[in-house]
Parts: structure tokens; sequence; C-alpha cells
């Protein structure tokens, strides 16, 4: 978000501070403090605008105390001398507090002249957190069909039965997984019977394919994409640079100068030439805010030379940087969500095909106001945004991960802009990164339950009605593939649907196509109706109705395997 000459009115018109009973604002010289009495137990969303006097910019971190608790930092934002700077956060409180401070000082306490402008605290309850939640995946995730069911003639049949039933989902929600899924069977099943998107865990790094120089071998990477494949598993690539130099092969570590820079090359070439287009993203750097290795040793530009090279070698690969502790906390220096902006665009003006923003979500004790501030800030530059390695620390007992693990994945999947999430729970012999699903015995534990309870709720249950007086039968859907049975008297027909996200301006242009097409076709002579019966109709159904909200279905002559 740009910094601006003026600061903007305040959200919520101010929330509770619109009520002075209900604060008293104190200046201190560097730490403006907001005194808050009586607050409830309650989701508290609060943001503000901030400039500063005397270093070009700082660091700024919003801090709350209690009696009983305190957060040292539920907001951050990088503010500029001369302009002003929107600061977004938020936290939970669990009980009363008689008097609450909110404060705000430098990151690394220096003395900063601080100055706030349209601040706003607002409250809510549980429920309406969670309805707000609900309201925005039914709007997001979620489409109205209507189905119509008509002769050859064109009129509508009334009381026509229909079995509709959702074959698989749009949103893509997977796990992590690893060497220990090849000829697994049960670990297999277990993984197909609720997932559509996965990530090798580490068997794609560098030090993984090439422990020695030259000595390149995807054989196991190669067996772990037959599985994916075979069984239509969108997969992420992960990762083909990894800044932190622990993480990387001995041999490149001790390498400089040309030498690194022939290795980065081979590497990316080596890569792309296997698996161009196998991948549907790649992390081309992973953790570039906490470290940099590559740009240390090749320069400023090294990572701008990755996204190029890269893009070149698979255009169709969506290209993200992925970060950690940038939505899990912002008590990181290095990560704030102003940081990983200013890197993204930094990247943007440099003319990389930046395409996605990769979150990895590794949390200990989540706060769902602050993860919504973050996605909200990320969400104004329009990219992608994924959640690529989520889990919660193993220092949690198992009842609580759970209840954890729900709070970020409902934040992450009614946020507009997260386009999918990855949970960091392979299963290898000695367990789990942080946190397993299920045991050895493929028995779940409780987050596993948690997954299945949600992965149920944001599925469409089978769904049977009767065409009304019009030949009309509606319902609300989740996005994806559905296979739908449709019966009158002696007649039964079988077709499949998509039910896809595309926007009205999409929309629309297939729709000219199709008018076009029809138009094209009668002024040739050919009848659209056989036409429309050989095949377009069928087209027509997958890409224009569903978005449209409706579906045809017309007897006898469509669809062809019409069932007597």
């Amino acid at each position: 978000m740009q910094c601006k000459a003026y600061p903007e009115e305040p959200l919520y018109g101010g929330g509770i501070l619109q009520d002075h009973d209900k604060f008293s604002l104190e200046f201190g010289a560097d730490s403006p403090t907001f005194s808050l009495h009586d607050l409830c137990p309650s989701f508290y969303s609060f943001s503000a605008w901030i400039t500063t006097k005397g270093a070009d910019q700082s660091l700024i971190r919003a801090c709350l105390s209690t009696k009983h608790v305190t957060y040292s930092c539920i907001g951050t934002v990088i503010a500029k001398k001369g302009c002003w700077s929107f600061i977004k956060g938020g936290f939970v409180l669990d009980s009363p507090a008689d008097l609450s401070l909110l404060h705000f000082q430098d990151f690394e306490g220096k003395s900063v002249n601080i100055s706030i402008a349209s601040a706003s605290l607002q409250p809510f309850t549980e429920e309406q957190w969670r309805l707000n939640q609900e309201a925005k995946i039914n709007r997001e995730r979620k489409r109205f069909v209507t189905v119509h069911v008509s002769n050859i003639h064109g009129e509508r049949l009334q009381g026509a039965t229909m079995t509709i039933q959702q074959i698989s989902k749009d949103f893509p929600f997977g796990s992590a997984i690893s060497a220990s899924i090849i000829a697994n069977l049960p670990y297999q099943k277990w993984i197909l019977k609720r997932f559509n998107a996965a990530v090798f865990e580490n068997e794609l790094k560098w030090y993984a394919t090439e422990p020695k120089p030259g000595k390149i071998n995807y054989t196991i990477a190669d067996q772990m994409l037959e599985f994916v494949r075979a069984n239509q598993i969108i997969t992420r690539g992960h990762n083909i640079f990894w800044e932190n130099p622990k993480y990387n092969p001995q041999w490149v570590v001790k390498l400089t100068g040309a030498e690194l820079q022939q290795a980065v090359s081979a590497r990316i070439s080596s890569l792309m030439s296997r698996f161009r287009e196998e991948f549907i993203h790649w992390d081309v750097s992973n953790e570039l805010l906490h470290f940099d290795f590559y740009e240390q040793r090749l320069g400023t530009n090294a990572t701008l030379d990755f996204f190029k090279t890269t893009h070149q070698a698979d255009p169709l690969a969506t290209l993200f940087l992925n970060e950690y502790n940038v939505v899990e906390t912002c008590n990181d220096v290095n990560s704030t969500v102003d940081s990983y902006v200013e890197r993204l665009m930094e990247l943007k003006t440099g003319g990389v095909s930046m395409d996605g923003i990769g979150l990895q979500g590794h949390f200990t004790v989540p706060n769902p106001p602050f993860i919504r501030a973050v996605l909200d800030k990320l969400g104004t530059l329009g990219l992608p945004i994924w959640l690529t390695e989520v889990d919660i620390s193993h220092t949690i007992d198992k009842q609580t991960q759970a209840l954890y693990l729900e709070q970020v994945l409902r934040e992450g999947f009614s946020h507009p802009s997260v386009k999918g999430i990855i949970l960091w729970t392979a299963l290898d012999p000695k367990g789990c990164y942080e946190m397993c699903l299920t045991d050895h015995n493929f028995q779940n534990l409780p987050a596993g339950d948690t997954v299945d309870k949600l992965l149920h709720e944001w599925e469409t249950q089978r769904v049977k009605g009767i065409s009304d007086e019009l030949g009309s039968y509606s319902f609300h859907g989740f996005l994806g593939e559905y296979r739908i049975k449709v019966k009158y008297g002696n007649r039964t027909a079988y077709s499949t649907f998509s039910l896809t996200g595309e926007t009205s301006d999409d929309v629309n242009s297939t729709v000219d196509a199709y008018i076009a097409k029809l138009k094209e076709l009668q002024e040739g002579g050919v009848d659209p109706q056989i036409w429309m019966a050989l095949g377009w109709r069928v087209a027509l159904l997958s890409q224009i109705l569903p978005s449209l909200g409706l579906l045809l279905i017309s007897w006898p002559r469509w669809p062809p395997h019409l069932a007597y």
C-alpha cells in the first residue's frame, strides 16, 4: 500500500474509538498510547494511518498489554517521513480487560516521533467473525445454479427428478508428501481420499537432487511425480533455490563468482528441462527475506535473474517467492508484511514475471485478526496467495493443534485472495515436521479429524430435486466439477458440468464467441441445432452456462448418450 499525502478515513468509522468514554490517548515523544477501558472478550481488528519525523523511514509496531496478557506485536508498518502509511492488525481477547494499553513504537526501540490519524478498533464476537467468514465463502467459493429441463420443442418439463453430485473441487487443498508415499498403498489411499493438490517435501531441493557436483539423481522425484500425475493431483515445485546456506549442498556453499553462477544456471536448466510443465508453481526463491546466500555472492540482481531464467524455461509455471513469519507473527523484524510487499514490488519493477505470493504458515498460536490483516494487505497487489506449508507447532498438544489448525484454515479459505492451501504434513517413518494428520496405521489424529470435517463442510453434498412448473431447479454449490442425472418418465439423461469462478467479463466474452459461431454456421447453411447436438452444446454447458448459474438439459436429442 502506497504512502499517501493525507490519511484516509478510519475503517468502521473508528469503531469503539469513536466513543471517547472508551479510551484516552497519550502522546509520548516516541510511543503514542491508547488507554482502552472495559474491553470484552472478542476478536479485535485495528488500523491507523501513521507518519514519522526524523528518520526517512521507520518500522513501527503496535503492541497491546492488559493485566493478564501482553501481545508484543499485533501489527507493523514501514512508516515514512512526509507521508502517511497504513497499519492494520488485530488481536483476540479471551477474558475481559478493565484497562488495555495499545501503543506504537519503533520496532528496534529507537527514538522516533510518531503521529497517528484515523485510528480504528472494531470488536467482533466469535459468531460475527464466523458469519463474516461464511459470507465470504458463499461469495467467493460457491455459485447459484439453475437447471432447466425441456423437450426438443423447448417446452419446459415439470416433475423431472434429478440427482446432482460434486465429483471434484475447484479449490486446491492438499498436503506435502515425501518418498514414503512410493508403493505405500494405504498412505496413497489416505491422501487420495482427501486432497487434490500436493508438494514434495524435500525431494526436489538441491541438496536432495545433486548432493555432489554433477551427480544429479531425480529417481525419487520421478516416482513421486508418477503418483501425482496418475491421480491428477496438481503439484507445486519446491524449491529451486533456498537462500539459507544451511540447506544448500555443501559443495555449492563453497563456490563463488563464476563457478557459482555456472552451478545455478545448470540447476535451473536441469530442473526445467526435466520437469517443464509438470508443476503448476515453482518456489523460485525460498526465504529470501531472512537469508541472502545467492545475492551476497552473485549480486543484488541474482534473484531477478533466477525468475527471468525460470520463466523463459517454463512459461506456464506460476513463479513464487515463499516466506515464513509473514502471516504467522509480526515479531520477526525480517519478514513484516510491508517488507514482503517491498521485495515483491522490487522484483516486479525489475521485470520479473512475479505470479504468486507464498506464505508458509508455520504457526504456534494463530492470531486470526492479524492473519486477515496480512492477507488484506498482500491482496492489494492482485497476485494469487497460497498458504504453502501450513502446520501447528509440535509444542502444542494435539487437541489444541486441531483447534488452531481450524482457525488458520477457515481464515485462509474464506479470504478471496487465497487461491490454494497446502499442509506441511508429509508422513515419514519418523513422523512429521511439526504436525501429523494421521498415525502410521492411518487412523486420524485430531488435526486429521479437523481436516476431514472442513473438507466435508466445503463440498456440495448430494443434491436431489424436482423441476418446478417452469422446468427449473436451483441449488447453491461449491466451485468444481459435477455429475447430474435427470429422469423424466421412462427417460434418463446423464451429463457433467463445471461450476467455475469466472468473472462476468470472462463469461460475456465466451457467450459472444458462442453467438458469433452460431451466426457463422447459419450463414454457412449448417443447422445450428444439429451442430449443437453434436458437441458444442456440451462445450456451452461446461464453459458458459454454469458461470451464469444456468444448466440446460433438453429432450430427446441431447445429450447424445440419453438412456431410455
